[in-house]
């Protein structure tokens, strides 16, 4: 039998753009439907918020675990199964008849979206061997991502607004169908060395000790002390046991993930990069959107319409961070953007308890763009320092630094803003001990006690809470901008220049990528070309 003819690359990459798009999709798309489904099933506090969480933090744990194995089984076959099981969670979700079913059902979307995305990343690896062809693909993949967080709210709230809250997770469905069978039929299968028994239990540790640190951080971000239980237990538990599973992997003649790949600058430094930016802006983003909501009085869909330049500019970057990268190289446009997200963020210090729509705008243009042009210069280094081979692993690494810098980022930033917040309205004349720590709690929280509360103080609660909550936003300005700073110094150690010359790692460790082949030839190989 003939081998089936290879397909294009470009066409591989449309594949995987699209299963990215669904899985930034439901990323942000639940957000609009939480107050419909609270309706409904009538969860709990705690209820609700595993609801929400439940998807990040099992999509965070899982990503080295299911990255390593795509290495091992095949990336292709990771990467179907993470469509079936989607499509099966999504159906799970939309018809959840109590909220226990939906945290469930959230749980197993978060493990299918942490088979998708690494897979995603690690086949454009394999397929994109010319790191200047490898580089445009990551600023299209990168701008498909930006695209999808932009539209899941308004998405959310179109299908709310005409069915019921369900209807947000069953879209994935045929989505999910359809591209299970063009993945099938068009993806390349692509594996890295097999040497050596699969580390099991080295993969659970990895796994459960970012599930305790992303969670963790995630309580402390939501205003428990880091000395609490609820926080400082998973928190030491999850650094003890990634700090064990990096003993195991340096000590493993065959390790899940070669940790020497950090002794390799560019590398280190660009994961460092990651973490950087997602500590310094993903803390600041939530808090954003409390000050465009409760102290300039703007509505949800007039928030997200604010928010739209910072998505724009961020697709801009990711479709122009080719010609960038290559015209100044990784250390000078990851430092840049740097930089320029540090001006812009900044420039945010000049807001005040008054609306200045010019001012939010380019300050948000110049974060959108400065902030991707950071991240996909990060990630192409990242991507062309690891080995083909270890493409899953390299970029399991890359989404965990992700999650990790986003979740110490919430913790951080969250921290300094109450530190600064709180003390404000704690004694507000009139205002009782109790309600005045109440009010400390959330800007939200302020305003229903002012309510209550009615009358002089509870004007004067109001009227000090927002001028509070605007000092805690300018103080985490600041912390912001400083991490960013760091992050352009740090950046200094990537290479000055993009080398193009072809892959620096031996032939003999270069894994075959696989082509759709009939059984008589199933065990040969090639690399899909044009």
């Amino acid at each position: 039998m003939r081998m089936a003819r290879p397909v294009s690359r470009w066409t591989i990459l449309c594949v995987l753009c699209v299963s990215l798009l669904i899985v930034a999709l439901d990323a942000t798309v639940l957000h609009v439907a939480v107050p419909a489904l609270t309706a409904d099933l009538r969860p709990g506090a705690q209820d609700l918020l595993w609801i929400v969480d439940a998807y990040p933090l099992i999509a965070a744990s899982l990503l080295i675990l299911f990255g390593t194995l795509g290495d091992r089984i095949g990336r292709r076959k990771v990467l179907l199964i993470g469509y079936a099981l989607f499509g099966v969670a999504s159906a799970l979700a939309a018809f959840a008849p109590n909220a226990h079913v939906l945290i469930a059902a959230r749980a197993l979307l978060g493990a299918g979206g942490a088979m998708i995305m690494p897979a995603t990343l690690s086949i454009l690896r394999q397929v994109f061997p010319d790191r200047r062809e490898r580089a445009m693909a990551i600023g299209l993949w990168s701008a498909v991502a930006a695209v999808g967080a932009a539209v899941g709210p308004v998405l959310g709230g179109f299908l709310v607004e005409h069915f019921w809250w369900g209807s947000v997770f069953l879209v994935n469905i045929p989505l999910m169908a359809v591209m299970f069978v063009a993945g099938r039929a068009l993806l390349p299968e692509s594996r890295g060395s097999a040497d050596g028994p699969w580390d099991v239990l080295g993969a659970v540790a990895a796994a459960l000790g970012v599930l305790g640190v992303v969670l963790g951080m995630k309580r402390i971000g939501g205003g428990a002390s880091p000395l609490d239980a609820p926080a400082f237990v998973p928190l030491l538990a999850g650094v003890g046991l990634l700090c064990w599973f990096i003993r195991r992997q340096r000590r493993r003649a065959h390790p899940l993930i070669d940790i020497r790949m950090f002794d390799r600058p560019a590398f280190s430094t660009a994961v460092g990069c990651i973490v950087l930016a997602m500590l310094a802006l993903v803390g600041l983003e939530l808090i954003a959107v409390q000050y465009l909501q409760l102290v300039l009085g703007l509505s949800p869909l007039q928030t997200g319409l604010r928010l739209l330049p910072l998505t724009f500019a961020a697709m801009a970057a990711g479709l122009f961070g080719s010609r960038m990268l290559h015209a100044f190289g990784p250390r000078r446009m990851v430092s840049g953007g740097f930089v320029l997200t540090a001006v812009a963020v900044l420039a945010l210090t000049a807001m005040g308890q008054g609306d200045r729509p010019a001012l939010l705008t380019t300050a948000f243009v110049l974060l959108g763009f400065g902030l991707e042009t950071t991240l996909f210069g990060a990630y192409e280094s990242m991507l062309s320092e690891s080995a083909a081979h270890q493409a899953g692993g390299a970029a399991a690494i890359g989404e965990t630094s992700y999650q990790l810098g986003a979740g110490m980022g919430i913790a951080l930033l969250g921290s300094v803003m109450n530190a600064a917040y709180a003390p404000g309205v704690a004694h507000t004349p009139g205002v009782s001990a109790a309600d005045g720590a109440k009010a400390g709690r959330s800007l939200g929280e302020a305003y229903d006690v002012a309510d209550r509360i009615g009358g002089g103080s509870g004007a004067a609660l109001r009227h000090a809470a927002r001028h509070s909550f605007v000092t805690g936003l300018h103080m985490t300005l600041l912390v912001s901008a400083g991490l960013l700073l760091g992050g352009a110094l740090a950046a200094l150690r990537l290479p000055r220049v993009m080398e193009c010359g072809g892959e620096k790692w031996p032939a003999e460790l270069e894994p075959a990528l696989v082509t759709r082949a009939e059984p008589a030839t199933a065990g040969r190989s090639g690399r899909a070309a044009d």
